[in-house]
């Protein structure tokens, strides 16, 4: 079975944002690009599953500029075979991800897209579920344990009132939480074998996709600064504080 794993080259969880002077964005000039982080847990387990046998090949697709095959080549030296970059200036939001893989799910015909449940940059969480809508495949959001066999997916998902199992029929789509799994360390044989692995370039246009932008963005600015907490000597104090100043009792 082949398995189709989506990528997103972001700014590292490590680095501080800064927004830009003009309000228009988030500046990322020479700042530090790494792999989402729930999208490293999604390369991962679909390695995990090839491992155990039930999968033949796992394609790792990313969306963006050239500079996305860095990150093409890191989810190839964790695992994937082979990477297809939909490479384009223009900002991508959630649907034009979503119908981009789609046109590769049509061209591919994997049997199971595995997904993070979101970015660290924008926190959408939506490209997955409106790839399920737009293919009409069962899907599992917020995974936290997943069982391929027989045929069948079976995936655990973290609800409000604890956890919940859901059975799927194959071609089917999930999401990942950060409990699925802890990835690999990228060791140096397996980046140099990386760089050698196929990596195939299409642009929208070739999908037949048009991505333009249907949000636009007004204004970005940082929030606001917190107020410095006080220290109060007694229960008393603070009942009267929160009645009087806060106002919240």
């Amino acid at each position: 079975m082949k398995v189709l794993v989506a990528v997103k080259r972001v700014v590292d969880y490590n680095v501080k944002v800064r927004v830009k002077s003009d309000a228009s964005g988030v500046d990322t000039a020479n700042v530090k690009m790494s792999m989402n982080p729930f999208d490293e847990i999604a390369v991962e387990e679909a390695v995990r599953l090839k491992e155990k046998g039930v999968v033949t090949e796992i394609i790792a697709v990313s969306c963006g500029i050239t500079q996305c095959q860095e990150t093409l080549r890191t989810a190839m030296a964790i695992g994937a075979d082979r990477g297809i970059l939909v490479e384009t200036t223009e900002e991508l939001q959630p649907l034009a991800v979503a119908k981009l893989l789609k046109a590769l799910v049509d061209k591919e015909q994997p049997g199971l897209v595995i997904l993070g449940k979101q970015a660290i940059d924008d926190d959408c969480n939506q490209t997955g579920q409106m790839l399920a809508a737009l293919g009409d495949w069962p899907q599992a959001t917020f995974a936290s344990k997943v069982v391929l066999a027989d045929g069948k997916l079976s995936v655990t998902r973290e609800v409000d009132g604890g956890a919940e199992t859901l059975c799927l029929t194959l071609p089917a789509i999930i999401t990942t939480d950060l409990r699925l799994n802890e990835p690999r360390y990228v060791t140096l044989p397996n980046i140099m074998k990386a760089k050698k692995k196929q990596l195939d370039v299409f642009k929208p246009e070739d999908l037949g996709v048009n991505v333009a932008p249907r949000i636009k963005t007004l204004k970005v600015v940082e929030p606001p600064q917190r107020s410095a907490g006080i220290k109060v000597p007694d229960v008393a104090t603070l009942v009267e504080k929160l009645k009087n100043e806060a106002k919240v009792i």
